[in-house]
């Protein structure tokens, strides 16, 4: 997993901590749990519940993000979340923009039931279905021009609120509530330097002297729907955030 805001432009790498509070909220972590931080990236999240007494074990497949963390004092390993080991061990699972990149979230959801202490919370949130919807529609209108499919070029899994159900009750756990929140956030920059930093996938499949013009071209498509009279631009983010408990 690659996960968001590990490269770039700083500001635009932010970005997705920064909408996390919710998630944090909901997961409501308490002194002297001990907590997976599932995607943990630089470890902001696990810094966070490790100041308010919890013992935090982050994991995350980016070299990189694991020693970004581990900068901050987390207990950081790098693992695919699709193959942890973990047995019974942890009160609850946290993540926050993580799950859409990996590409076979039923087995994470399996390995986080069995990590899960008996009565143990899973709380996270991740891209829905429709998330950035008119971005990618014109990126792939940009691609088909080109003659590109864009199917197998996707950096991320965006589940619908159904599907999302089906996968944690067939991982065994007990749904208490998914919720599939619109938040459209203004961003610290262009349309362009959000896809360089969280979709590189679409651009590395073109000539390097052929990617600003379809950069451009990208956002001449976004333009009418994303950017504000105030010159600022915005992603339609779209979000399911979930919380379900081991039996």
């Amino acid at each position: 997993m690659v996960s968001e805001g590990q490269s770039g432009m700083p500001e635009m790498a932010n970005l997705l901590t920064e909408m996390g509070p919710p998630v944090m909220e909901l997961f409501a972590p308490k002194a002297g749990e001990r907590v997976l931080d599932l995607g943990c990236g630089s470890g902001f999240w696990s810094e966070e519940m490790v100041k308010r007494g919890c013992e935090v074990v982050g994991i995350d497949s980016s070299a990189q993000a694991v020693a970004a963390a581990r900068a901050r004092g987390v207990d950081a390993r790098q693992m695919n979340a699709e193959a942890m080991t973990f047995e019974s061990e942890f009160d609850g699972v946290f993540s926050n923009a993580a799950l859409h990149w990996m590409r076979h979230p039923s087995r994470v959801v399996a390995g986080v039931t069995r990590a899960l202490k008996p009565g143990g919370r899973f709380v996270g949130e991740c891209g829905e279905t429709n998330n950035v919807r008119r971005i990618v529609g014109a990126v792939s209108a940009a691609l088909e021009k080109r003659g590109i499919e864009i199917e197998n070029l996707h950096p991320w899994r965006f589940v619908s609120k159904e599907e999302a159900v089906g996968m944690l009750e067939a991982g065994g756990m007990v749904v208490k509530s998914v919720e599939v929140i619109e938040r459209p956030t203004v961003l610290p920059g262009t349309i362009a330097q959000w896809l360089s930093v969280f979709a590189n996938n679409y651009l590395f499949c073109l000539h390097p002297k052929e990617r600003e013009a379809f950069s451009d071209e990208v956002m001449a498509l976004c333009r009418p729907a994303l950017l504000r009279e105030d010159g600022k631009w915005f992603a339609d983010f779209v979000r399911l955030r979930f919380h379900a408990v081991r039996p």
